[in-house]
């Protein structure tokens, strides 16, 4: 630790992750996540800003590696042997898995539980991928589905109908 922070994971003398330059790490002198990749593209000419937005949200992650971004289309490829296609989607999981982490020790590791919601949470295969990084954190519980906007609409009217009072939050 000193200009540049790693940190990395070992087992039985390998290495098995590590969070370094490109780690997405702030350190006394470096910005997180880092960028050194994009300013090139950036400054290159050969891309406007709403195309490298587009790269980085939109054409980028699963999409960018596999040509899709619909995880039923790549457990399919998993399915008939495609070993990139694996690879990819259980990188994914590893990463959700990571950042769960980070999250159980800003909560000093009291976690009463890990939810995973959203549409890929209809994915047995990587919520289990996840359960097996993670699990030992808290309990996971799936709850499969887009139903963020239900939710909101569900509260506004709770509020509307006197039910519940609104909240609010400190700044």
């Amino acid at each position: 630790m000193g200009g540049g922070i790693s940190v990395g994971a070992h087992r039985q003398g390998r290495v098995i992750d590590v969070n370094g330059l490109e780690g997405g790490l702030f350190t006394p002198e470096r910005c997180a996540p880092s960028t050194y990749g994009i300013v090139d593209i950036c400054f290159s000419g050969t891309m406007t800003q709403r195309e490298i937005e587009k790269r980085l949200v939109g054409l980028g992650g699963i999409q960018a590696h596999l040509g899709t971004k619909d995880a039923r289309e790549v457990e399919k490829m998993i399915d008939e042997g495609n070993t990139e296609a694996e690879l990819i989607y259980r990188a994914m999981a590893y990463q959700i898995s990571k950042s769960i982490g980070s999250m159980a020790t800003v909560l000093r590791g009291q976690v009463d539980a890990i939810l995973l919601t959203g549409g890929l949470a209809y994915s047995e295969r990587l919520c289990e991928w996840i359960e097996d990084k993670i699990g030992f954190a808290a309990p996971l519980k799936v709850y499969a589905g887009e139903k963020e906007l239900e939710s909101l609409a569900l509260g506004g009217l709770r509020v509307l109908q006197g039910i519940e009072e609104p909240r609010h939050y400190p700044s």
